[in-house]
């Protein structure tokens, strides 16, 4: 029996905020299903990753990424071959995917000629804003649901209070990958359905996914909202010049939680991460609120702090 062939792909996950509202660039396969940009790794034409990932992306997107960082590499040997990408691959193919988180300050629409566009990431992940209030679809669907297949486990049902901050437990916004693949294990997640073989149970929590693709997705969305408290990554995201208000619904959105005004300013400030222009937003028919920029000094941007995020419940 011979080897089968190992073939490496580049899987994007690129998020750009419109309005403070987090969204993620994705393609359309052929199956109908939406996929992260995604291509394939030529070791024979391309230096390194990097290269190849920012050329293929312009191809397919006609976008030009800037902040890119390396997510994991997914290799699991049941993984779906994302064939649509991958044309070389075939059923004896092993695909290992490396995952990119790659961050812009501007959505702007693909060109008509590219199949991609710009989806909120909540459409994927319903349970994980808090914004306003709790998800109703964490008690309606998801509880009952994890309740039932963790009958009789007791560790089950830990993870499944830890993750979805059950029954008393703290809602950890990080934890976004850990929720994913709880519900894909439980059964409730039509990928899950999909991957197994099995007819489709019409089972709905969140927009699908081709392949791992909404795994990884979840796996970009984790970083973020943990790297944005230790590196000031968030200002890869904003404009030039912004609002206090604008940076504090944007790191809202990311963190799909409600954060206390007051306290989010007086760390701000103690972090000396932004200073005033001088300017004045206009045209905007509320009072004028002062533009701010992000203080991009390169000796120390390695050792920047990220944003403090006191949250404010609203649960």
């Amino acid at each position: 029996m011979s080897a089968p062939r190992l073939l490496i792909g580049l899987s994007a996950v690129m998020v750009a905020l419109k309005d403070g509202e987090p969204n993620v660039l994705v393609t359309r396969r052929p199956s109908g299903e939406d996929a992260l940009p995604f291509g394939p790794f030529d070791p024979a034409n391309h230096r390194t990753f990097d290269l190849s990932l920012r050329g293929w992306v312009r191809e397919q997107t006609g976008f030009e990424i800037g902040y890119v960082e390396q997510l994991y590499t997914f290799g699991d040997k049941d993984r779906e071959t994302p064939e649509a990408s991958l044309m070389d691959a075939n059923a004896e193919s092993r695909v290992i995917s490396v995952g990119y988180l790659a961050l812009t300050p501007e959505a702007r629409p693909a060109g008509a000629s590219f199949e991609a566009r710009w989806q909120d990431w909540y459409h994927y992940f319903p349970w994980e804003d808090h914004r306003v209030r709790r998800p109703p679809v964490i008690e309606a669907q998801i509880e009952p649901r994890l309740k039932t297949w963790a009958v009789g486990n007791e560790r089950r049902l830990g993870r499944a209070q830890i993750a979805f901050g059950l029954d008393g437990a703290r809602w950890m916004e990080e934890r976004v990958l850990e929720r994913y693949e709880l519900l894909y294990e439980a059964g409730i997640v039509a990928e899950c359905t999909r991957d197994a073989g099995l007819p489709d149970s019409g089972m709905r929590l969140g927009g699908t996914m081709a392949s791992d693709h909404r795994r990884i997705l979840a796996t970009g969305l984790s970083r973020l909202r943990s790297k944005i408290k230790y590196r000031p990554v968030v200002f890869e995201l904003m404009p030039e010049r912004f609002t206090l208000s604008g940076l504090q619904r944007s790191v809202e959105g990311i963190l799909g939680l409600q954060l206390h005004t007051q306290n989010f300013r007086r760390a701000l400030d103690k972090a000396g991460l932004v200073a005033g222009t001088g300017q004045m937003e206009t045209g905007t028919g509320g009072r004028p609120a002062e533009l701010f920029t992000f203080r991009r000094d390169p000796a120390s941007s390695m050792s920047a702090p990220g944003l403090a995020t006191p949250r404010r419940s609203v649960d």
